[in-house]
């Protein structure tokens, strides 16, 4: 029998936890304004860690979800960083 493909859904990171997971609010298309966000608990996987790319709160990423807990998933692309504000002084 065939693997179960996950379902891919784009999202933020909000926050980083422990042993490399993260928590990442789904991006909801489509839905009511008053709705609570989506957070989910998700991990690095496939070439982003053989890679070492970076991952930090604020960034964009594409998430694959199981098809059989979803509320659990593996961050496997990025998709925008996020840049700090970069402060401009005047000069004197």
């Amino acid at each position: 029998m065939a693997k179960e493909s996950g379902v891919e859904v784009d999202g933020t990171i909000v926050e980083a936890l422990s042993n490399g997971y993260f928590r990442v609010q789904l991006d909801q298309s489509g839905g009511a304004p008053t709705a609570q966000p989506v957070l989910i608990t998700a991990h690095i996987g496939g070439k982003m860690r053989t890679k070492f790319i970076r991952v930090v709160v604020g960034d964009k990423v594409r998430v694959e979800l199981s098809p059989y807990d979803l509320t659990r998933g593996r961050i496997t692309w990025l998709t925008s960083r996020r840049r700090p504000a970069v402060a401009t002084e005047a000069p004197a």
